[in-house]
């Protein structure tokens, strides 16, 4: 079969339609056609798994019923289309309930009505395909492998916990500095878990302003406040049977918090301007950058729903705490940035990587992905230099271990501010409140020594 093939199973126990219904479909070179007179010898085929079966309701051996109920049983995916002499409502009413695509009468406009309906469900097939395909990319894309890079002790710790995440439902907190992947985890523990084929709905909890927050996770009826023209399901309906992730939850007013808790304990929401309630199953995973144990102990968070969201706690480490890992993942977005720009890979110089490994990095992951990416673009050679790495010097943090000395120490500075200061030296001086001969001797000492 070829990738944009059909295959289609035809019972008719009718001889003559048998052949109607073969030719008909045999027209269009793309389906593959195979015949059967009788519902046992379908049913003993059905494991070749046709992709459409055109099904006459009434065979000599089975009913047609039957037939249907085993196909659903077997092989939900397999789209059936049902084949009647006469037109019973409450029995089209009934075939439809068990997930018969289609009833279609033995009728002069047989011919166009089938052709119609293979074309749409061919349509739902290929459209299926796609998103099954598009979902294995992010699947792929969020594996541990490709989302949470890094070798240190710390980071492995965070790879435990989120096995330990995937395997169940519980609810997750995920907290750590601005940057440091939150999203990320979040996104690695959904889509390995069983839940990976429904939704991931991301919500920025402070992104919202206040007086639409409870309309965007609960949803609203229409008429429920001005401008509610149509009914309108939230976020914990978009995400049944996924995951829904609370960024910022720290940031949430303790009137919603109210409401957040009762979801959570019910497991039910309520539609604003409703008082229906509507079951959910999503699994909350909830992330801050705050201390919700401070802010719980000073009143603004409240501590029932803190408990209740506790779950299984992820801390995120700053980079500033990872080590080498700076690197890993340095060389990791300059391969991801060279490949996307197709240019050539570039390496960083010793020089780079230590300044790298000596920078604060106050955004985290995030500002570590921007710095490379512009040093990439920046770089004239094959080697990204300090000069083309934009890095504000006060944010540089005292070298451990005695990597450097502290000669070199004074240069990368020295170095960096010219460079950010586009080389004036004056003005280079006066930021670091030190002598413009300092600043010319040191650099006559480097030039010197790399001479020797």
């Amino acid at each position: 079969m070829t990738e944009m093939s059909v295959k289609i199973f035809v019972v008719e126990d009718n001889e003559w339609y048998n052949k109607l219904l073969v030719h008909t479909l045999s027209l269009n070179p793309d389906y593959e056609i195979k015949s059967f007179f009788t519902g046992r010898d379908f049913l003993n085929c059905l494991n070749e798994a046709p992709d459409i079966v055109t099904l006459d309701y009434r065979l000599p051996d089975i009913s047609g019923l039957d037939v249907l109920k085993r196909i659903r049983q077997e092989n939900s995916d397999i789209q059936v289309i049902l084949i009647s002499e006469q037109e019973d409502i409450n029995m089209v009413v009934t075939l439809l309930k068990l997930g018969a695509y289609d009833y279609i009468t033995k009728s002069e406009d047989i011919r166009d009505r089938l052709l119609n309906t293979v074309q749409n469900i061919r349509n739902d097939i290929g459209l299926k395909n796609e998103i099954s395909t598009l979902r294995r990319e992010v699947q792929k894309k969020y594996s541990f492998s490709q989302t949470i890079l890094g070798e240190s002790k710390a980071i492995k710790n965070v790879y435990e916990l989120i096995r330990k995440a995937v395997d169940t439902n519980i609810t997750v907190i995920i907290s750590g500095e601005t940057g440091t992947g939150k999203e990320l985890v979040a996104k690695a523990i959904h889509y390995n878990s069983k839940r990976k084929d429904k939704s991931f709905v991301a919500v920025n909890v402070p992104a919202i302003p206040s007086e639409l927050i409870e309309s965007e996770l609960f949803g609203h009826e229409k008429g429920a406040f001005t401008g509610a023209s149509a009914r309108r399901i939230g976020r914990f309906e978009e995400a049944d049977g996924g995951t829904l992730f609370l960024d910022e939850i720290g940031e949430m007013e303790p009137n919603l918090q109210t409401k957040l808790l009762r979801v959570l304990q019910e497991k039910e929401i309520v539609r604003v301007g409703s008082n229906k309630p509507v079951k959910t199953d999503c699994r909350i995973i909830a992330a801050t950058n705050k201390n919700l144990k401070k802010e719980v102990r000073e009143g603004r968070f409240r501590d029932d729903l803190y408990y209740r969201l506790l779950g299984l706690p992820i801390d995120l480490p700053p980079l500033r705490e990872r080590g080498n890992d700076i690197l890993v993942l340095a060389r990791h977005f300059i391969d991801e940035f060279s490949h996307e720009n197709k240019i050539p890979v570039k390496r960083l110089s010793p020089q780079a990587q230590k300044m790298l490994l000596s920078y604060s990095f106050p955004g985290n992951v995030r500002e570590l992905k921007s710095m490379v990416e512009l040093a990439v673009t920046l770089s004239v050679n094959e080697e990204i230099e300090l000069s083309d790495l934009a890095i504000d010097t006060v944010q540089i943090l005292p070298v451990k271990g005695g990597d450097m000395t502290l000669r070199e120490y004074e240069l990368m500075i020295i170095k960096s501010t010219l460079n950010k200061f586009n080389n004036d030296i004056s003005l280079t001086a006066k930021k670091l409140d030190i002598g413009v001969s300092t600043i010319y001797r040191l650099l006559k000492e480097e030039r010197e020594g790399e001479n020797l």
